[in-house]
């Protein structure tokens, strides 16, 4: 609507300048309550203009017409129309343009050929018709100027739009291959190295316990940072693979997630409130990574703990959350580490909030929206 106040607002100057126009013009008619309703009527259209051109042109040439019929205004009873015929072109509806100027020429036309003096009617007609036959062709040109000026900078927009998308497009594929090329290399390199390390410490533990030795400490803190970094490293190279290179990580593989950390000795509850859907395919994996690193972190700092997952899915916005029992407190203070920062970047990069805090009982709360309703 407030796109349509300039319209209005110019329909009731217009409509002022032709009443008073009328009211001081010496040749000009009595203006009656027919005449101000015209006026009216000619500002309401000039009102819904943009909205719908064809109508209100009809509308202002005829009720501007039947005004110069009636009140003789002279040639301010052209300036409404010359607005809509202007509108109208602007807007496509070039015939309609056309056809009203012609009407409202040839309606002026006729009636100053009524109205001319006997003794110079030729003059004052061939003056009055080539004025507005200027203005009317001008205001038609000017109408399909606009409108191709503004066609010309939405292709402009659009190619600046298509650029930039080729630019992104191509950014996520360098980084993608990247990743996949860090991925091998630590496959290929790191992986093997660990495992030797791990194998070698479990002979050596095995040996020992053969020949009826207990196995040393350090022996035994070596093979458990073994299988650790084993297990770190597998995570890793998931994350740096991308979901088109295996099978794609979502909220659907919850469970299986939820039952491996019960398996490392963390009981897991999975609730899933509102209706489950199909999501965007980035935050279907963000928001499974970010409880993935919530039951790591729980696994890592909690101590003897449960947690709990929980997804909510909203008509606007996807929520989940994990929770704790473990020895986290509001008095503790906890610092932020890799694995909190890559969950913000992950939520925030996809126009969502991130919250991670402890609680204020006992344990520590993550919790992530997200929005789904639009594309990401």
């Amino acid at each position: 609507m407030r796109r349509d106040l300039p319209y209005a607002l110019s329909g009731l100057a217009l409509g002022g300048l032709l009443l008073g126009n009328a009211a001081l013009a010496p040749d000009a008619a009595t203006i009656r309550a027919v005449d101000v309703a015209l006026v009216l009527a000619m500002a309401a259209a000039l009102a819904m203009c943009r909205r719908h051109p064809v109508l209100a042109l009809g509308v202002v040439t005829a009720a501007m017409l039947a005004l110069h019929v009636r009140v003789h205004s002279g040639v301010s009873a052209a300036f409404p129309v010359l607005g809509a015929v202007y509108v109208a072109a602007w807007r496509g509806r070039r015939s309609a343009a056309a056809l009203a100027s012609l009407v409202f020429l040839g309606g002026f036309l006729a009636r100053d050929i009524s109205v001319a003096p006997v003794d110079r009617p030729g003059q004052l007609i061939v003056e009055r018709t080539a004025l507005l036959l200027g203005w009317f062709v001008a205001a038609n040109v000017a109408g399909l100027v606009a409108r191709q000026r503004r066609a010309y900078l939405e292709q402009v927009e659009q190619r600046a739009v298509e650029a930039e998308r080729t630019r992104e497009e191509m950014a996520l594929r360098r980084a993608g291959e990247e990743r996949l090329r860090i991925a091998r290399e630590l496959h290929d390199s790191l992986t093997h190295s660990i495992s030797v390390i791990k194998v070698q410490a479990g002979i050596a533990v095995h040996l020992a316990r053969k020949h009826g030795e207990e196995p040393s400490a350090t022996l035994l803190a070596i093979q458990e940072a073994s299988s650790a970094a084993m297990r770190e490293l597998r995570t890793t190279l998931d994350v740096l693979r991308s979901p088109s290179d295996g099978d794609r990580v979502g909220l659907a593989r919850v469970d299986e997630l939820a039952e491996r950390t019960g398996a490392a000795g963390v009981p897991v509850r999975v609730t899933v409130t509102g209706q489950p859907r199909e999501l965007p395919a980035e935050v279907d994996q963000a928001a499974y990574r970010v409880i993935q690193e919530a039951l790591t972190n729980v696994a890592r700092h909690a101590g003897p703990a449960t947690a709990q997952i929980h997804v909510e899915y909203a008509p606007a916005e996807l929520t989940v959350s994990v929770t704790d029992d473990g020895q986290a407190s509001p008095d503790r203070t906890t610092t932020p580490g890799v694995g909190l920062r890559g969950m913000r970047e992950r939520v925030t990069g996809l126009g969502g909030t991130l919250r991670a805090a402890a609680r204020d009982d006992r344990g520590f709360a993550v919790r992530a929206t997200f929005p789904v309703d639009g594309p990401a």
